[in-house]
């Protein structure tokens, strides 16, 4: 379907023009018409297939059928990242080029006194992270009695990192009567909870199964030992020539580490994370963008909002704790109907967690082998349940003082049997502290082998949604 079919005004088919579209993708083709109409949504959409443009375009349409700019925001978008408020603001400046209507990002790291200014002078659209927002709301420096419209961009990622108090003391202060629209890339629980909260008879858009990646996505899993990780990624860089590589850790300490190493490689490589200052994290996305840097180390959190044109390879240097935060990482490859390939360096104490995608995932990630890396223990069964789970970043030691008795076998796993049940009280407590103090081809295809190898319902008003 294009998009001149889809009820927009000229001026906004201009700017899409310029963009260079033409046909809408399928959530912009479900998602727009029933913006147009005023309704609630419930959308699951993952990265990359023009949720953006879904919500901003008939929010411009919206904006324009009813009036002239005013003093007061009319639209507030919430996303969890600063990255993708400034990403969601772009689009609104690009589309809304042939508009009058402002708009302005809300988001920490750096001066609020700029914000404010440019709240006094008056804006339309508000794209903001909750907790700039609810600081300013605080400070009495931003009025949201005239929101019309609200957008929740990335649902899940904002409450997994922790925003739901925040967000309902923002909810508190908004009209009741207004247009709610919720996106998520992944739906569980506490998503549909929220949505039975905020919106009134939504209808739920789907245009892919639930929790799963992009078609063009192609995955693989390398084996390998954790002390040899960084060596494979180095190698596969170079042999390979792989020019955009974005990379994931879990932690900010080593995404700095992964990238320091890389460089001493001869890979020019940067970090981008949460203690980095946001003029940090913009010149070194700008870099990466450019060219001038090869490979752009990431954590969960900073990479929210990364959109890059055409990046071709996605790594996780190390599996996340949560299977979700697997679809959201891929997802920044294969965007807007490109090819990209997801590569995961899995060891194997990793192996509950890849058990644990390819179980939401309903599939099995190819395994290669890599030729000189192959890992020395490596007996991956699909099917069988390990005994310890690290979804709260926890290690075997965190999961054997999460269950009491592992803690006494932990203390007879060597030794003399006869000699600890003699000491039985002392071998007791020398258990408990060693369970406590222990821790846990070609350019087109990577997979090619490199030799042989909760909150309560109110009132009952809400409905079920109808699903388009």
């Amino acid at each position: 379907m294009l998009f001149n079919e889809l009820g927009l005004s000229a001026e906004l088919l201009r700017a899409v023009e310029q963009q260079g579209y033409n046909e809408a993708t399928p959530i912009q083709q479900k998602a727009i018409p029933l913006v147009l109409e005023g309704k609630d949504i419930l959308a699951g959409a993952q990265t990359g297939t023009g949720k953006t443009a879904g919500f901003t375009l008939p929010i411009l349409s919206r904006l324009q059928a009813g009036g002239e700019p005013g003093d007061y925001p009319r639209v507030l978008i919430l996303t969890p990242t600063r990255e993708l408020a400034a990403q969601v603001e772009q689009s609104v400046v690009d589309y809304g080029r042939y508009l009058p209507f402002k708009s302005l990002t809300i988001f920490g790291g750096v001066s609020s006194n700029m914000q404010k200014a440019k709240l006094r002078k008056g804006c339309d659209i508000v794209v903001a992270t909750p907790g700039r927002l609810l600081d300013l709301m605080q400070q009495k420096a931003v009025d949201l009695s005239s929101i019309e419209i609200l957008v929740l961009d990335e649902a899940d990622r904002m409450l997994d990192m922790g925003f739901i108090r925040d967000m309902r003391k923002i909810f508190k202060e908004l009209p009741k009567k207004r247009q709610t629209l919720l996106f998520s890339a992944t739906f569980n629980k506490e998503i549909r909870s929220l949505g039975n909260d905020l919106l009134n008879n939504p209808v739920e858009v789907q245009v892919t199964p639930t929790n799963s990646t992009a078609e063009k996505v192609s995955q693989f899993v390398y084996p390998v030992e954790q002390k040899r990780k960084r060596e494979l990624l180095a190698h596969r860089i170079g042999t390979e020539q792989w020019k955009q590589v974005l990379v994931f850790t879990r932690t900010k300490r080593g995404a700095n580490r992964l990238s320091e190493q890389l460089a001493k490689d001869g890979i020019t490589a940067t970090a981008i994370h949460g203690n980095k200052s946001q003029g940090a994290r913009t010149k070194a996305l700008a870099q990466f963008k450019a060219g001038k840097v090869r490979v752009l180390v990431a954590t969960d959190i900073a990479a929210r909002g990364l959109d890059i044109k055409e990046l071709p390879y996605v790594v996780n240097y190390e599996l996340p704790n949560v299977p979700e935060d697997y679809v959201h990482r891929i997802g920044r490859t294969a965007r807007a109907g490109q090819d990209g390939h997801a590569i995961s360096l899995v060891s194997h104490d990793e192996q509950d967690l890849l058990r644990d995608i390819e179980g939401m995932l309903k599939q099995n990630i190819e395994q290669v082998m890599m030729e000189g890396y192959e890992p020395q223990h490596w007996s991956y069964d699909p099917q069988k349940k390990g005994r310890t789970k690290s979804r709260s970043g926890g290690s075997r030691a965190s999961s054997s003082r999460r269950n009491g008795s592992a803690n006494g076998s932990a203390a007879k796993g060597s030794g003399n049997g006869a000699a600890k049940k003699r000491r039985r009280k002392p071998a007791n407590k020398a258990g408990g502290r060693s369970a406590s103090g222990s821790s846990s081809g070609s350019n087109s295809n990577p997979g090619n082998r490199a030799g042989s190898g909760g909150a309560k319902r109110r009132g009952g008003q809400r409905q079920r949604p109808s699903v388009v």
